[in-house]
């Protein structure tokens, strides 16, 4: 059975929607979901409503003082906190599904017990950007998908809830196993900023050319992974996987396939790397 597929890029990519895929249904975006959260951050500091630098416990009470941990730790990975917290296991295939609100907030009181890793040495946290998105909405008082729609997508012209961590039920791509079930990770709690939002291909597309290659809300969020000529970003849930990603010279493409994200970005590396160097005309 073949794998549904849609691809989106700029020029020398060829848009096709394929096996199933449709690119005006929502998909699972996992790990591309910290895009928005860091967006959301750099806004935010430049309004001076937040401060990259930060200590975490100015916006979070339940953090102890002296953990050195900022806000730009966070969004950078280099805060030394473990990919996943530490919890007992949830239900069977989901390691977010026991990952409550009670879970965070014990992770926030241990937080220098909790890391693995030394400050400033990069090492990737879903528990960082689930921390970091809980003290953008406490110094906010606003709730997540508000934070989003309001410093993301409006700014680039898209409607409010264009992506969004709860789509229309008829209107979702859904991975299934061999038996027809949902392949779906707990993704709506606290782990929402690392992983939980959905969007169409296109709307994601829409984002992806505001942010990286028209720059239209300035520089880009530290969130976006830097390669040679090239800024991206993938992400991977039980069954899903997407890369996002712009080189330099304009080159883009947005790629979604329900299938292994090891496929997913060898073929998103192979496709970029063929479109011809985009003269700006």
């Amino acid at each position: 059975m073949r794998t549904p597929l849609c691809l989106l890029g700029g020029p020398g990519v060829r848009d096709r929607a394929a096996h199933g895929h449709d690119a005006d249904r929502f998909a699972e975006l996992g790990s591309v979901t910290k895009v928005f959260t860091g967006t959301v951050l750099t806004r935010l500091d430049r309004a001076g409503t937040v401060a990259l630098d930060a200590p975490l416990e100015e916006y979070l009470e339940e953090v102890p003082r002296g953990t050195g941990i900022t806000l730009r730790h966070l969004a950078e990975h280099t805060s030394g906190l473990p990919r996943l917290a530490p919890v007992p296991p949830g239900p069977p295939g989901d390691p977010y599904g026991a990952f409550d609100e009670q879970a965070l907030r014990r992770s926030l009181r241990d937080l220098g017990r909790l890391r693995t890793g030394r400050l400033g040495e990069e090492l990737y946290s879903n528990l960082g950007y689930a921390i970091l998105g809980h003290a953008l909405t406490t110094a906010t008082g606003l709730p997540y998908q508000r934070l989003v729609d309001e410093h993301v997508l409006r700014p680039l012209g898209l409607e409010d809830g264009a992506v969004t961590a709860v789509p229309p039920e008829g209107r979702r791509l859904v991975p299934r196993d061999l038996f027809g079930r949902p392949r779906l990770w707990t993704l709506t709690g606290p782990v929402l900023p690392a992983g939980g939002l959905w969007s169409t291909c296109r709307t994601m597309a829409d984002v992806l050319v505001g942010l990286l290659v028209d720059r239209r809300l300035g520089p880009p969020a530290p969130t976006w992974r830097r390669g040679r000529s090239v800024l991206w970003h993938n992400g991977a849930t039980a069954g899903s996987s997407v890369v996002a990603a712009a080189h330099d010279d304009g080159r883009w493409l947005l790629l979604h396939r329900l299938g292994r994200p090891a496929r997913t970005d060898r073929l998103a590396r192979r496709i970029l790397a063929a479109a011809p160097p985009h003269d700006g005309s």
